[in-house]
This record gives structure tokens, C-alpha cells and sequence, in this order.
């Protein structure tokens, strides 16, 4: 079986995030929003009960999450 690296690339509607498995909480990671106009900045999902997610579960929490920021603040208002 292939284990997935603890960091990860995704690209999700143009938009780039480095994903991260937060150590010692199954089911948590951490994404950073590489190509957004605020360094730094991101969001944590995770699943319950926790287990890891499918890459195409980690795109729809980007997608969410893109689809919550406000596009003159480049933030979650």
C-alpha cells in the first residue's frame, strides 16, 4: 500500500494549497492557501469520525473554503 507523503500540492479551481496531516490527530489537516493574496493564510478541516480524507474530500474543503472568502479582502469575513 502507498502512503501519502504528511504534505501535499493541491490545485483546486486554479487556486494552490500545500496540505498538511497534522501530526498525532488522524483526520485533521491544515491547508495553506499559496496562490491567495493574504501569506500565510488558510484553514484546518477535519473529519468525523476521524480517517483520512480522499483527495477528492480534501478539493471540496478547499472549494468551500473558497467559497467563503470575500474576494476584496481575499479573508473569511
Amino acid at each position: 500500500m502507498k502512503r501519502r507523503s504528511a504534505r501535499q500540492t493541491l490545485v483546486v479551481d486554479g487556486e494552490k494549497f500545500e496540505v498538511s496531516k497534522r501530526p498525532g490527530q488522524r483526520g485533521t489537516y491544515d491547508f495553506t492557501w499559496l496562490t491567495g493574496p493574504n501569506p500565510g493564510y488558510g484553514f484546518t478541516s477535519a473529519a468525523h469520525p476521524p480517517r483520512a480524507l480522499s483527495v477528492p474530500e480534501l478539493e471540496a474543503s478547499a472549494r468551500d473554503f473558497l467559497d467563503q472568502v470575500d474576494p476584496t479582502t481575499g479573508y473569511i469575513e
